[in-house]
């Protein structure tokens, strides 16, 4: 077949692709398959998302409705709608997700079961907003779970990897809408960053660090503030040292990036939706044609990531485009990079050049592995890192308790999750 990923760096190695207009075809298509995967907005960046020689689904047809539970302070989608697509509707029925990615154009199935998160020191990730799913599993039955009703399995199946059926429907917890504004500041010195860096995170809602790691600061600081109704909006002269930003900024501004694909900045007040991504809807996020890494270490421990990262300074200027530093709240999910405490993550956007990124990727590691580093499950990394999850032998005990004959245990889930060399 000839198909690919968003990146164009992964072409399937799938038989057929089949897209269901309903959830009875997808049950249908599920029970029939040998092997089978979802397919959502195909923003992975290696195989988690293919099931060689079987079936995937692409689910971008299935019907999208949006179901606003004001009562209980929830929304209920389809797996298959891309977080752009509902959040409008949300911010105009007076409601909002606590925090968004960097783009809005993924779907909320896949997002949430690889543990994709925005920015903030005290915002966990996207999957800790869900609060019940319904899983269309191996057999084909649809079953429902919810935080309330399976607490003992509901942590192990947020996060699945699509290890454990395909995820047709998602309720989340919704907060009230709010308005945010945006400020980039330029040139940090890294020393600074070391000696407050707690009070860098501190400085807004969401912030993220730009950097390409060369020379003595970091390129920009990002930050995303609440605006509280009735308070006085005042612009800031600096955040320690780093001067504001005298027009709108690209991530990868040095590459010779306009801004006008990013969401708007200067301070202008928006809602929730419209300024927490950094890439508008309409347009191409990030800069496309790239490839991407990401690795998670403990909050403590970001002074010693950074170093590390410095340290490869030369190795890694000739292949990267931009290194975003966030942070991420922990949470109890099994599989979630931020499963346990506090996070920071390092996400490297790199340039289309795989072999030689993932050249890189076993340095990077060895120098994250003290610190007990997490990647991202849906982006490129080098090594196997079962071990770093606690919960992952419960993990493996419900995949073969959903699926016992295996049909979504792919190339993927069978190195990552199950250990076995040579999938």
């Amino acid at each position: 077949m000839v198909e690919s990923n968003w990146a164009g760096n992964h072409g399937y190695a799938a038989e057929t692709v089949l897209a269901p207009r309903t959830v009875e075809q997808a049950r249908s298509a599920v029970a029939a398959a040998g092997t089978v995967k979802a397919l959502g907005s195909r923003h992975c960046f290696n195989d988690i998302a293919d099931a060689p020689g079987g079936v995937l689904l692409d689910l971008s047809a299935l019907p999208t409705p949006v179901e606003i539970d004001a009562e209980a302070a929830t929304v209920t989608v389809s797996g298959s709608a891309r977080y752009g697509d509902f959040v409008g509707p949300l911010h105009e029925a007076g409601f909002a997700l606590a925090n968004l990615a960097s783009l809005p154009h993924i779907t909320v199935a896949g997002s949430v079961a690889t543990g994709t998160h925005g920015s903030g020191r005290r915002q966990p990730g996207l999957a800790s907003a869900v609060s019940a799913l319904e899983l269309v599993t191996a057999d084909g039955a649809l079953r429902t779970f919810s935080r309330d009703a399976d607490p003992d399995v509901f942590p192990g199946l947020v996060v699945g990897l699509g290890a454990l059926g395909v995820v047709t429907r998602l309720t989340l917890d919704l907060v009230p809408a709010f308005d945010v504004r945006q400020h980039v500041f330029e040139r940090l010195p890294w020393t600074t960053v070391y000696r407050h860096f707690d009070e860098i995170e501190d400085a807004g809602y969401s912030v993220s660090l730009f950097t390409d790691w060369a020379g003595d600061e970091a390129d920009h600081v990002w930050v995303k503030s609440r605006v509280e109704p009735g308070a006085e909006l005042t612009e800031p002269s600096g955040l320690l040292g780093a001067l504001p930003a005298d027009g709108p900024r690209h991530p990868v501004h040095k590459a010779g990036i306009p801004a006008d694909h990013c969401t708007p900045q200067l301070g202008l007040p928006g809602p929730w939706h419209e300024r927490l991504p950094h890439f508008q809807l309409e347009f191409t996020p990030s800069v496309g044609d790239e490839l991407q890494s990401e690795y998670f270490v403990p909050y403590g421990d970001a002074v010693a990531a950074i170093e590390a990262m410095r340290g490869l300074a030369d190795r890694l200027a000739p292949v990267l485009l931009v290194c975003e530093i966030r942070t991420v709240a922990g949470d109890g999910l099994w599989l979630s990079p931020a499963h346990g405490g506090d996070r920071v993550a390092l996400h490297f956007t790199w340039r289309p050049h795989q072999p030689e990124v993932e050249a890189l990727l076993p340095l990077i590691e060895q120098r994250l592995a003290p610190l007990g580093a997490r990647p991202h499950w849906g982006k490129l990394f080098h090594g196997t890192p079962a071990r770093a999850y606690p919960r992952m032998a419960d993990f493996r005990a419900l995949a073969e308790d959903l699926d016992p004959d295996g049909k979504f245990r792919t190339p993927y889930v069978r190195r990552h999750v199950f250990g076995e060399s040579g999938s």
